[in-house]
Order: C-alpha cells, then sequence, then structure tokens
C-alpha cells in the first residue's frame, strides 16, 4: 500500500513532528506498506488562500495547474494520514486551505442528481492524527464531536472515503500528558496497520 502523510504544523522539532516521525518509524516496519511520501505544507509554504476572480474559476479548481503534484499524490495513495493539532476546536487554517482546494468538485467527489454528490475518492482510507491542550475528550463533551463530524461526515464520507481512524491526543502541554505512551501508541499502529 502507498502511505501520504499530510502533515501539519510550522515546527518539525515539536510533538506534532513527534508523532510524525513516530508513522514514519512504525510503517517502516511495516511489510504492508511500499512507499512512503511526506508533504510539509508549511514546509512547502502551501498557499491555503482561495482566490476566485475573471482568471481562476471555482469550478475550475479541479484542474488548476499549480495543485497537480498534490492531486498526483492523493490519487497515488491507498491510505492518507493527517497528522496536525485541533485549534480553537478544528484543524489549521493551512490544513483546511488544503482541503478546500485539493478536495474539489470534479476530482474529489462529482455532482449528481439526489441529496449526495459521487465520491471520486473510493476505496481509500484515512487515519487523522490530532493534538490538543484540553483534555482529550473537550471536542465530544463540549464541541459535540465537532471535529470529528468535519473531517468524517462533512469531508471523507463526501468524497467517498469509509474507512477513517481517529487519534486524538488532548492534554499534550502538561509535563504528565503520557506524550511518549502515546508516540509509541502510534509505532504499533503503523507496524500493523494494514489497507
Amino acid at each position: 500500500m502507498n502511505l501520504l502523510i499530510i502533515y501539519t504544523y510550522p515546527n518539525r522539532h515539536s510533538l506534532n513532528g513527534a508523532f510524525l516521525q513516530s508513522v514514519i518509524k512504525g510503517s517502516k516496519q511495516n511489510s504492508l506498506i511500499n512507499e512512503l511520501k511526506v508533504v510539509d505544507l508549511y514546509k512547502e509554504e502551501f498557499d491555503p488562500v482561495l482566490v476566485f476572480n475573471e482568471h481562476k474559476r471555482r469550478r475550475d479548481m479541479h484542474k488548476d495547474p499549480s495543485l497537480n503534484k498534490y492531486r498526483e499524490q492523493l490519487l497515488w495513495a491507498d491510505k492518507i494520514v493527517f497528522v496536525y493539532p485541533i485549534w480553537w476546536g478544528r484543524p489549521p487554517a493551512m490544513l483546511l486551505g488544503y482541503i478546500d482546494q485539493l478536495f474539489a468538485s470534479n476530482f474529489a467527489y462529482k455532482d449528481k442528481e439526489g441529496l449526495f454528490p459521487e465520491g471520486l475518492l473510493k476505496g481509500k482510507s484515512v487515519v487523522c492524527i490530532s493534538t490538543m491542550k484540553g483534555p482529550t475528550h473537550y471536542p465530544f463533551l463540549w464541541l459535540n464531536n465537532a471535529h470529528k463530524t468535519l473531517m468524517k461526515r462533512a469531508l471523507f464520507q463526501f468524497v467517498g472515503i469509509r474507512k477513517v481512524k481517529f487519534f486524538e491526543f488532548g492534554f499534550m502541554e502538561k509535563s504528565n500528558g503520557h506524550q511518549t505512551k502515546k508516540l509509541e501508541k502510534i509505532v504499533n499502529y503503523f507496524k500493523k496497520v494494514a489497507y
């Protein structure tokens, strides 16, 4: 299987960077993973800002030449791993800008008659690894599970991706946040993960 990691944090020398390294470490010990690619949105200076004008129309976003590389990566991947913090109850604006531009009509989904579109990214799976300052169950208890609903139902299921796994790690800024144990959990998951 081909594994694509979308890393969204402005510092590689951070806890999020350590989670990225844990994904890589575990994946390198998994014989089912043929190849692994990392997209570091901050390092690549990905521009998350949507621009629509007389030269750049929303309906043509699926063929924007500046996004060709990123579309090819998504098509190549069997499993897509997102590593990011949860800020204000949702992923960073950088990642949301990536999603806005890449998960576009006529690439990630196609409108059809009826309530829901046809998802064009069927057959892929996703793992979301997120960190937060507050308690692990904060998004569920206080925000009505908004983070998972946004990512799983409003995005991935919409584009045809049904298999979605979440790791939401809370208390990550506390000295007793069990960071080492959580990092090891990610290593072990990716050592054994199948498609």
